[in-house]
């Protein structure tokens, strides 16, 4: 049966809706219905330059008021009521859990004489930080979130070892919440300390080498009734001295005249050193400043201040700063100079620009290992430190490599390789042998030569050529009737590499084809590409998306009852854009905790950080733009949009629940076919990260389900 014919023959009969409390609404009937709960509209206009915009549904942006938790509520039932109609959705949930139960390792990084890393049996709520001595040896485990809590809801953020590794810093987040509370431990003994830092967002721990202390970015406590909904302002860089109360740290740097500034803190392998990377927001430029730790009195000195480019500090090699940066190198390129004459005259290019973007770069050994980006895929190259060529890391396999790890110290590098097919394996190359040898591989309840993948070309609207992979079973036939679930990000210069993920394995056994569409905004072919789809250009990405979905059509892939989008946050945001602006390209859409109201999203959390991105509506240039494509603002009543699933957290607090609530309730308004609506609020969940495994099976297995029903799959 699909959604369509689901929602007529589906009796609501016990919901508990709400009724208008507020004098300055307009009230709507909130009987019991066929279809969504019926959402109250309020009276809230805002004059942006001169042009007025209702906002009738902004109470929902209170997330924690009573009214929006029973609206929530009631919302989450009627999705409920309608997925647990699903004949598939039991069967996808087991596979989805078959296939997710297997033993998985992150790279290991050392510390003295012990090896850290993190391991999952296969169905552990959340991943386990071990130590060992020898990596032939599974060690014992340091440290077990899933102790934390019952229900899996806390996690392990981060951790950072000190120099020696006497201590253990590290970061538990609740709820899948941004904020981080920061606890430390001996290393050796596993013992706690007392040490307890709150308010802390987006950073590390960083050990001074005395292991006396780190640096790390906290923000003013919010008010009590807003920690999930308050901007978040006016970091600082802070020192933390072990055995001492947090209200004591010394601020090491803060701007005051610029609150939307944060902060990142690196200490050179040396210990000698710690470089300040100054930020606005997400912009990619930066700026260095730097403290030398040998002094009696640590002094911040101003170092790159100019705000022209991105600097990406590598490390020290005797009096020279390492640096990779996009400056006069769109694809980025490695330089050293002198703090001393850092003239640009003085400076020194050690690895130039390439062919491809070189996306990170590490010091090990006497080597500089690069990472560089080809046609969206990752390769590994090895320099000395003179930049002479050392020649490549043969890889086993085309895929994303992620957590390249090693010190200066080691003769080895650590990383990890996946791809669409296989998931991430751990390898150990030496860099005297050139010997790549694998530590860990999983072990898989599929045949990974089932399945094929492809990178294919396409011309975007404007004649702009992007790239797309597609994976799926390799028995599958290209008759134009596959089921195929289209997804993209296209921003803040993030690369979509093709990486492995479960559930869409499962959708592609299901006989789906899962198309992963390259767009401008991303990272992938360094800041042009980024720069053509931000700001005024974002309009770019949309088209890059329905360009790609039209490369699927035409060339009999699917069609378009059986085509499908998805995207996260910002890709959220991609898929409410394309939805508004294609409604009829498309047989089904799902936005996950996407960035929908274009014109507010800058009032919350921390999406002031966004505005290099995006730009404001307080901006008189902006704001046309931005109206333009806000998926809020963009709903024309009227229309048959396809069947849609709405996806959020109850505790994002990066983006507001708000911003789904919002559009779950105009969509449902404006609504004209028989397709449904949904709203799913998954309970004691964030933005995503943190997540238990256990949840994660959930949203897939009602995210396939709900595309069985719209696309029609038997």
């Amino acid at each position: 049966m699909s959604l369509r014919t689901l929602e007529h023959s589906l009796a609501i009969t016990s919901l508990a809706l709400l009724t208008a409390c507020s004098s300055s609404s307009t009230e709507t009937s909130l009987e019991t219905q066929l279809g969504p709960p019926t959402t109250r509209q309020s009276a809230d206009v805002d004059n942006y330059h001169g042009k007025s915009v209702q906002d009738p549904y902004r109470w929902l942006e209170n997330q924690d008021d009573p009214e929006v938790l029973a609206w929530s509520t009631a919302q989450s039932e009627y999705t409920e009521q309608l997925l647990s109609s699903s004949a598939s959705r039991q069967a996808i949930k087991s596979r989805l859990t078959s296939l997710w139960n297997y033993e998985r390792y992150t790279t290991p990084t050392r510390h003295g004489e012990f090896w850290l890393l993190k391991k999952n049996d296969g169905l552990q709520d959340q991943s386990v930080l071990y130590k060992t001595t020898d990596l032939d040896e599974p060690g014992e485990v340091l440290l077990d979130p899933n102790e934390l809590s019952a229900d899996g809801s806390r996690s392990l953020r981060s951790y950072s070892a000190s120099e020696h590794g006497k201590y253990l810093a590290y970061s538990i987040s609740e709820s899948g919440s941004d904020w981080q509370e920061w606890r430390v431990l001996e290393l050796a003994s596993g013992k706690p300390l007392e040490d307890r830092l709150e308010w802390t967002k987006f950073t590390s721990a960083e050990w001074t080498h005395d292991e006396a202390g780190f640096f790390y970015m906290r923000y003013p406590a919010p008010a009590t009734d807003a920690v999930y909904e308050a901007a978040n302002t006016g970091a600082q860089l802070c020192y933390h001295r072990l055995g001492t109360e947090q209200s004591s740290d010394r601020v090491v740097y803060e701007r005051p005249d610029e609150p939307t500034w944060n902060f990142g803190a690196q200490v050179s392998q040396d210990g000698s050193t710690l470089v300040i990377s100054a930020g606005e927001g997400t912009d990619t430029r930066n700026r260095i400043l730097s403290v030398d730790l040998t002094a009696e009195e640590w002094t911040v000195s101003p170092l790159l201040m100019d705000f022209d480019a991105a600097y990406d500090f590598l490390g020290i090699d005797d009096t020279r700063m390492i640096f990779l940066t996009d400056l006069e190198a769109a694809r980025n390129r490695i330089v050293a100079f002198i703090p001393a004459e850092d003239d640009e005259e003085s400076w020194q290019t050690i690895v130039p620009e390439g062919r491809d973007k070189l996306e990170s770069a590490y010091l090990v050994g006497d080597e500089i290992i690069a990472l560089y980006l080809s046609n969206a895929q990752h390769r590994l190259h090895r320099y000395s430190m003179a930049g002479e060529d050392r020649g490549g890391i043969l890889l086993p396999e085309i895929g994303t490599v992620s957590e390249v790890r090693g010190r200066k110290q080691d003769n080895a590098v650590f990383f990890a390789l996946s791809s669409m097919i296989r998931p991430q394996s751990i390898y150990r190359f030496d860099l005297a042998s050139e010997e790549l040898s694998l530590l860990h591989a999983p072990s898989l309840d599929y045949d990974p030569s089932d399945f094929i993948t492809k990178q294919v070309v396409y011309q975007s609207l404007d004649g702009t050529r992007c790239m797309m992979f597609i994976m799926h079973h390799r028995e599958l036939k290209y008759d134009g009737n596959n089921p195929c679930y289209l997804y993209g990000y296209g921003g803040f210069n993030i690369a979509l590499t093709p990486r492995f993920s479960v559930p869409d394995l499962a959708w592609a056994e299901q006989g789906g084809i899962y198309a992963q569409a390259t767009l401008r905004g991303g990272g992938e072919f360094g800041k042009p590409w980024h720069k053509s789809g931000m700001l005024q250009s974002k309009q770019n990405v949309f088209d890059d998306f329905l360009a790609a979905a039209q490369y699927l059509l035409r060339n009999q892939l699917t069609r378009t009852d059986k085509l499908a989008i998805g995207g996260r946050s910002n890709g959220g945001l991609l898929v409410g854009a394309c939805l508004t602006q294609a409604p009829e390209l498309f047989g089904a859409a799902i936005p996950e905790v996407g960035v929908l109201d274009m014109l507010r999203y800058h009032r919350f959390t921390i999406g002031a950080a966004w505005i290099p991105e995006y730009g404001s509506s307080e901006d008189p240039d902006m704001f046309p733009s931005l109206l333009e494509y806000s998926p809020l603002h963009n709903i024309r009543t009227g229309i048959e949009y396809p069947p849609t699933l709405i996806m959020t957290g109850d505790h994002d607090d990066r983006v507001l629940p708000g911003h789904s609530y919002k559009f779950a309730a105009s969509l449902q308004r404006a609504q004209a076919g028989p397709a449904p609506i949904l709203l799913r609020v998954t309970k004691a969940a964030g933005h995503g990260s943190g997540k238990p495994i256990r949840v994660q099976i959930e949203e897939a297995a009602d995210r396939w389900a709900f595309l069985n029903w719209s696309l029609g799959i038997d």
